[in-house]
């Protein structure tokens, strides 16, 4: 089964690179890595310059105008541009730990989607924190004793830990998922409706729910660590929110404003350029 990631960013390239280095040293390679970026300056094109042209890494990197907080409309993208059959959003701040595709490849079930765990890097240590401080679990646990990180039990890797389902809205985070490509596109993707920070996770999964689909977690496998940031502006929270509740009262699973809103935009930009404007 092909994977492909999606790694949405904004103006952090040192973070996104940290990223980066975390998936091309996994244990279980993807099969693409999709840069879906919501108009970030040409500081991210030139530090992503050199994965673009590895000839054995598929990193594409898809750009949209900076209009403001984008994120549905960047990660619909990307989702079209996507040839695996299983996609893995992570977020351009979210360092995976070296089994994190596989794990993500075991947890992988028809009927599912799978809502994957962080651990939270502070303020003091996002800056020298890289996929190095992972590799081992002394490292992991010595940060922990200093509480450089939060959400510590999620150092623990366990692959024999079960998987458990939940049909909950609470707990939901964008920043590590999975699906299977054909779910995202028979509810029309992420809703571009939502502009601004917040409620798109939960609305698409909302509509999964409605669906059919039932969500899948594990603690102990497919774990990222989430370098610390300044929160976003939540000016557009309360539309977000009137927007989640319509998504809750709808019958429907299929958003209007989502994927075919872009098919012939980017059909027009596909081609051999790894580098995709708009």
């Amino acid at each position: 089964m092909k994977v492909s990631v999606i790694v949405p960013t904004y103006n952090r390239p040192k973070a996104l690179k940290k990223v980066l280095d975390g998936l091309v040293n996994q244990t279980c390679l993807p099969h693409e890595i999709i840069i879906a970026d919501d108009g970030s300056t040409r500081e991210t094109a030139m530090m992503l310059a050199p994965y673009l042209a590895q000839s054995d890494l598929c990193v594409h990197h898809v750009w949209q105008e900076d209009r403001g907080f984008r994120l549905s409309r960047i990660r619909n993208k990307a989702i079209l541009k996507a040839q695996g059959d299983y996609l893995v959003m992570l977020d351009g701040d979210c360092i995976p730990e070296k089994h994190f595709i596989q794990d993500h490849l075991c947890l992988a079930e028809r009927g599912c989607f799978f809502q994957g765990k962080r651990v939270i890097v502070n303020q003091k240590s996002e800056d020298q924190f890289t996929c190095l401080e992972m590799d081992s679990f002394a490292r992991r646990l010595v940060h922990a004793v200093k509480l450089d990180i939060s959400n510590s039990h999620h150092i623990l890797r366990i692959p024999f830990w079960p998987a458990h389902r939940t049909p909950k809205l609470s707990g939901i985070r964008g920043c590590n998922m999975g699906f299977f490509k054909k779910d995202l596109v028979a509810v029309n993707g992420y809703n571009q409706a939502i502009q601004g920070w917040g409620r798109e996770d939960q609305e698409i999964v909302v509509r999964l729910y409605k669906y059919g689909l039932k969500r899948k977690e594990n603690p102990f496998k497919a774990i990222c660590y989430h370098l610390w940031h300044p929160e976003n502006s939540r000016n557009n929270l309360e539309k977000n929110d009137m927007i989640l509740e319509e998504a809750i009262a709808s019958a429907s699973s299929f958003c209007e404003s989502g994927l075919t809103h872009l098919i012939p935009d980017v059909n027009s930009n596909i081609g051999g350029n790894n580098n995709e404007m708009d």
